[in-house]
């Protein structure tokens, strides 16, 4: 059950009205990196969740997030109200109207007359969003690193936000949400190591042949080597064979007699004649004439 409190997380300044600015905000409210993909993505973790401690760990900070989606909400909202009102009962002339919604460079004009200067569930490209940001696979050492790199992602994102704005209190609002997302990204690792072993994910070990060998597949210049393809630990293969099982690499299935004879039947009928030369549209549309065989 949740419970609403009026008051934000995080008290929202905003100097003055900027259509522009709260476009680019939506990155964090509709956007793949955004506060409602988080909320979702933990909140549905939570719930599958078994360990008590991170499920609590979960629906808190999905709940948490839930509270910065607001806080970003409402700091887009404020950035409309010049342009919602000016909209709304036309004060300004066509022009002038436009102008001021398009000041910050962007799509913000189809922010205000779709949405009529309320956060939008979009990016800030106007892309909707979509539960396909949501990557929880169910696997607890999994999700948690994906977590991990979610959060890691949605701080660049405020980094980037805060670069752009002059707004003093919209730039510390922007560091204190920064800031949770380091926050939650040490819960989330703590969580995730305070299951042991956790590597590899889930159950199975891996094939022992294959689970330190470094294939080289790139060839030209030699790159630098490092520890993720050098030392004791790795087993580097510089010219693999195209088949590393030591197979012939080619791909076969057991079929019934039945099928054999349809297959044969169908690779005769749709043989390529690699004899003739054809003329195609592409030729007779360059002008060469068809050649008729008598």
């Amino acid at each position: 059950m949740f419970v609403h409190n009026k008051r934000l997380q995080y008290t929202v300044r905003v100097a003055a009205p900027n259509p522009g600015l709260a476009n680019l905000l939506l990155e964090q409210f509709g956007g793949p990196q955004g506060e409602l993909g988080a909320a979702c993505r933990y909140f549905t973790q939570a719930i599958s969740e078994d360990d008590p401690g991170r499920r609590d760990m979960l629906f808190d900070i999905a709940t948490e997030e839930l509270s910065h989606l607001e806080i970003i909400g409402s700091i887009v909202a404020m950035l409309n109200k010049g342009a919602k009102g000016r909209l709304a009962e036309a004060v300004e002339s066509e022009a002038e109207l436009y102008r001021s919604l398009t000041g910050g460079g962007n799509d913000s004009h189809v922010t205000s007359l779709l949405y009529g200067g309320g956060p939008a569930l979009t990016n800030s490209a106007g892309v909707p969003w979509t539960a396909a940001y949501v990557d929880t696979i169910g696997e607890p050492t999994a999700d948690l690193r994906s977590n991990i790199a979610a959060e890691a992602r949605a701080k660049i994102v405020y980094e980037r936000l805060m670069n752009v704005t002059e707004d003093v209190g919209i730039a510390e609002t922007l560091g204190f949400l920064m800031t949770r997302e380091i926050a939650h990204q040490k819960s989330f690792e703590k969580a995730l190591h305070s299951i042991q072993p956790n590597f590899p994910q889930g159950k199975l070990p891996g094939v022992a042949e294959y689970a330190s060998v470094y294939y080289k597949m790139s060839s030209g210049d030699d790159a630098p080597r490092g520890p993720w393809n050098e030392g004791p630990n790795w087993d580097v293969v510089e010219n693999p064979e195209p088949a590393v099982d030591g197979g012939d690499g080619l791909a076969t299935v057991q079929v019934s007699e039945q099928d054999v004879e349809a297959l044969n039947a169908m690779a005769s009928r749709t043989a390529s004649a690699t004899t003739t030369d054809p003329v195609t549209g592409a030729d007779l549309g360059a002008g060469q004439e068809a050649v008729v065989e008598k």
